[in-house]
């Protein structure tokens, strides 16, 4: 083939726009993309199957009491599993019921449900690019470089009411685009049911419509159906929102800001830092606190620069303003239509941002109404920006002796997004990365499955985070399961903790014995080294700011020779030990003179 030739179809495949939804552009493109989706969605999975004890770390919180659903006499009582139970949204609850109702378990559906959410978040991000750029392979970019993205982060592998955000914040966009009156309500109230801080921003970008730019000047819209249409989202909006106004959690109200920071789990160095130091930190990169994605964040501006090398390159969104400004260099900016949403997204998000911090926690965490939405934004913005510059140079390569040239650079931007995660691997980080988490001690978790349903468990061992999931049994705290945004909730974990901490390494048994009483411990999970202080000062929860005041002095105590009174019974009152891990008969131990 000779380079006119091959100039010729690399111009038609690659940014000639198409005037009909279905050609072969269209399809070959859609394919391609559906095709990575697939790819990256099949290698999630084999790390979700990849032992019997696999599970999503944030399903250890979100999912772990829908075994009840399967099994209605598991964790009975049990305060934990009930509180996240009553945080659940409706609609994501209702969708694991189902699927429970006919066979399917939970647990299982977690690791298969990302797989599927991304698939359909990448058709309608395909079909969302294409609304704005009718170029389909602008529509492959976009959706591949937000699919590493996903796939680089725990939100889509979570399963959890997050991962829906995507396909259903990217189906509102694609209808509201196309002006479908219907199936833009439909996503509207999924949204709602799923994930109710995306209906917000949809919200927003229904009330922005309303306003046009008439010689540089805003203006209110003199078309009636764009009220209409914003008239009847709204509705939509309020009611699925309205049940929210008025529910009253049987955990308390949401924390407030003056609580919040009155607790040191909120403070730097607690489970759930919120409040961080500096306004680099608080502002642009704190995790719950800031509107940069994690994955471009450092502790510092400084250090900012390596995490932009090592995520998809979908910061190049930021280019495409800019080029739009410039349409005879870029001949291809005259078929980019309604490329306002992008501009409106990112407004809104903003504007909920500083809401969600101005009524801190009410909102839930201000990070939520950026993070998810600039990885969307940028990533349709990277791919039409990448296809207008290739474009203007194939234009600018018409000369016979500039075709190799752009022919190579082409080429080279192709294998690297394309290539991109096997750089990632090459850099030692994973890829794909949704968070999987292995449990390491089966023959642990067949034997608490083996006991009757109702025991509790105490323990401050990590693996109690793995308990209620592969287990099916209640613990009475652990890390993973400490979430401090409704007061009850967290005044009543605080204290199970605190008792918790002192009671294993008091030196008086009755502290042991009021503990086991008061919240009716059956057994006590005990790892063998935790009577150092070594143990102590890397122990990964215990090391948090919140608990400091009584590790400390623990620690002391240890130093110095004295022995918790838990430890003189470990030999009397063990029933199982594995891997240095020691379960202890409660009543044994409540029992002894």
């Amino acid at each position: 083939m000779t380079p006119a030739m091959l100039y010729k179809y690399l111009r038609q495949f690659c940014t000639v726009p198409v005037a009909k939804t279905l050609n072969r552009q269209v399809v070959f493109w859609f394919s391609l993309s559906m095709t990575f989706a697939l790819i990256y969605g099949i290698l999630g999975l084999q790390q979700a199957f990849s032992s019997e004890y696999v599970v999503q770390d944030d399903a250890r919180q979100h999912v772990f009491w829908m075994q009840r659903f399967f099994d209605p006499e598991l964790f009975p009582n049990d305060f934990i599993a009930d509180y996240f139970q009553s945080v659940a949204p409706q609609a994501y609850t209702a969708l694991y019921q189902i699927m429970a109702s006919v066979g399917i378990n939970p647990l299982f559906l977690s690791k298969v449900l990302p797989i599927v959410l991304g698939l359909i978040t990448t058709g309608y991000c395909f079909g969302v690019a294409l609304e704005i750029l009718p170029v389909p392979a602008a529509g492959f970019i976009a959706s591949l470089l937000l699919n590493q993205s996903l796939w680089l982060k725990e939100d889509l592998g979570s399963a959890t009411a997050r991962a829906f955000l995507y396909p259903l914040f990217l189906a509102f966009l694609y209808y509201f685009l196309r002006r479908a009156w219907l199936p833009t309500l439909v996503a509207i109230a999924l949204q709602g049911l799923f994930y109710p801080q995306t209906l917000l921003i949809s919200a927003g970008v229904l009330i922005l419509q309303l306003v046009c730019w008439e010689r540089s000047r805003p203006r209110l819209s003199r078309n009636r159906n764009d009220y209409l249409f914003c008239a009847a989202g709204l509705v939509v909006a309020f009611l699925v929102m309205l049940p929210y106004l008025f529910e009253s959690s049987p955990f308390g109200p949401t924390i407030s800001e003056a609580q919040a920071r009155a607790l040191p789990e909120f403070l730097p160095g607690g489970r759930t830092q919120f409040f961080a130091s500096g306004l680099w930190r608080y502002w642009i990169c704190g995790r719950r606190s800031g509107f940069l994605p994690d994955e471009w964040c450092q502790p510092s501006w400084r250090a900012s620069i390596q995490p932009f090398l090592l995520s998809p390159p979908i910061w190049l969104g930021f280019l495409l303003p800019i080029l739009l400004l410039f349409p005879r260099s870029f001949p291809l900016v005259k078929y980019v239509k309604q490329a306002r949403v992008l501009l409106d997204i990112a407004i809104v998000s903003f504007f909920m941002f500083f809401a969600a911090h101005a009524v801190l926690f009410k909102l839930y965490l201000p990070s939520r109404y950026t993070q998810h939405s600039l990885r969307i934004v940028l990533a349709i913005a990277t791919g039409i920006a990448l296809i207008l510059i290739l474009d203007a140079l194939l234009r600018w390569a018409e000369q016979p002796t500039r075709k190799f040239f752009v022919f190579g650079v082409t080429a080279l931007v192709g294998a690297a997004l394309i290539l991109y995660p096997s750089f990632l691997r090459l850099t030692g980080q994973e890829f794909p990365s949704p968070g999987y988490v292995t449990g390491t001690v089966p023959e642990l978790y067949a034997f608490f499955r083996q006991q009757p349903k109702d025991i509790v468990i105490a323990s401050l061992t990590e693996e109690t985070d793995n308990l209620p999931t592969f287990s099916q049994r209640s613990v009475l705290a652990s890390r993973e399961l400490a979430i401090p945004y409704h007061v009850g909730y967290q005044r009543e974990f605080s204290q199970r903790a605190t008792d918790l901490v002192r009671a294993q390494y008091s030196q008086d048994l009755a502290t042991v014995e009021n503990v086991i009483q008061k919240y009716g411990i059956d057994f006590w999970l005990l790892d063998r080294a935790a009577f150092s202080p070594e143990y102590l000062a890397r122990h990964r929860w215990l090391s948090q700011r919140q608990f400091q005041p009584d590790i400390q002095t623990i620690r002391a105590r240890l130093a110095q020779g004295s022995v918790p009174a838990l430890a003189t019974f470990i030999d009397r009152c063990s029933v199982f030990e594995s891997q240095g891990l020691v379960v202890m008969q409660a009543e044994c131990i409540a029992s002894a003179k």
